[in-house]
């Protein structure tokens, strides 16, 4: 029993929290509930589901307020001429010099987060659902949701400085001024790709705001002709008022999966357009994993006729060759965002396989 003199008010109350909270808080300590509630979290998330966001097993159960992940560097080892004299080899002894690759570390930062729900015997509300799926489906939604805004602050930081070199700004902030040449296009992709260079087919999903993707359906409805005949040198013609040959729906664009995505950064001053903020993932190219599994506990506090319940949960979330640099433990989403507290570790920006695109929308706004 809880022991505090108080009432813990009634948001969420019985009617949006469960149909029947005395029968959830019995369900909610159970291993069963646990699992789903766990495994519901992950799999509604589209970075998850992409395969952009990967469990890393080297995460998983580890102490301490950071996570130090030592890694090789690429080998990069220098060639020796060989003959048959006695001063051959770049030592001139007539041998080969021993040579070593060379090892760093990065550091990972855990988050532990959470909330507490109260709901009063007088606001319960019967109203015919699974107690169990009621809870379950609402907690999940709110968590992934906020995994997902703590994702984003994390590459916001991080693409301040440490992979500001995998960064490309196409937008346009003067209101009017913007052009097709602004907006997200096969151009603009393929720009933002070889970034990485060769080793730009390492990405194969992009993850937008809706604004965004409006302007790719709006494309992908589009019908054209050839006014003149479908010759070698015809004018094609484009216009709205046929219909799409395809699901409105886009899967797919420049041969990348498509995240759809509102928690997505816009950025811009007072006054200036919309700038959408989008990314280019490889991959596993964000790793994930906890330190403890998430934990649910309840209570009855008998002074306010109340069911409490908590959750808690604990990760992190590590791009291979950025690493936490500051000394700050347990970040909230600011220090997260913030660029100076993230160092990029390896040799070549290239070897990431992310990459930050930045781009207006004809369907996009002024900045408030």
């Amino acid at each position: 029993m809880s022991a505090y003199p108080g009432n813990y008010g009634t948001a969420p109350n019985a009617s949006v929290f469960t149909g029947d909270i005395g029968s959830a808080t019995r369900l909610a300590t159970s291993a069963q509930f646990q699992r789903y509630l766990t495994d519901e979290v992950f799999f509604r998330s589209a970075f998850v589901q992409s395969g952009v966001l990967g469990l890393d097993a080297r995460l998983n159960g580890v102490g301490g307020v950071k996570a130090e992940i030592p890694f090789f560097k690429p080998l990069n080892f220098t060639e020796e001429s060989v003959n048959s004299s006695a001063t051959w080899g770049t030592g001139g002894a007539g041998a080969y010099q021993t040579q070593k690759t060379t090892a760093g570390t990065q550091y990972g930062v855990w988050t532990t987060r959470g909330a507490a729900f109260a709901a009063d015997d007088l606001s319960q509300v019967q109203v015919g659902e699974d107690a169990l799926g009621n809870i379950r489906s609402q907690l999940a939604a709110d968590i992934a949701t906020k995994q997902t805004t703590k994702l984003l602050s994390c590459l916001t930081g991080i693409f301040g400085t440490a992979l500001a070199g995998n960064a490309v700004d196409v937008s346009e902030a003067t209101a009017g001024s913007e052009t097709d040449a602004n907006y997200l296009n096969v151009s603009n992709v393929t720009k933002a790709k070889f970034k990485l260079g060769e080793r730009a087919t390492s990405v194969n999903t992009i993850a937008m705001h809706s604004l965004v993707a409006a302007r790719l359906q709006e494309i992908g409805m589009l019908t054209f002709s050839a006014p003149a005949g479908v010759l070698t040198g015809s004018t094609i013609a484009f216009g709205g008022g046929g219909v799409g040959v395809s699901s409105a729906e886009v899967g797919t664009f420049a041969g990348l999966s498509v995240i759809v995505d509102d928690s997505l950064p816009i950025v811009g001053a007072s006054g200036e357009n919309q700038q959408f903020v989008c990314y280019l993932f490889g991959t596993g190219a964000v790793k994930t994993g906890s330190q403890f599994g998430m934990e649910i506990e309840t209570e009855r506090n008998i002074l306010s006729r109340q069911n409490i319940m908590t959750v808690t949960y604990n990760n992190c979330m590590h791009i291979p060759g950025v690493s936490w640099t500051s000394g700050v433990t347990d970040p909230t989403n600011t220090q997260l965002a913030t660029a100076g507290n993230w160092g990029f570790v390896y040799d070549d920006l290239r070897t990431i396989p992310v990459v930050q695109l930045t781009v207006n929308s004809p369907y996009g706004t002024t900045v408030a």
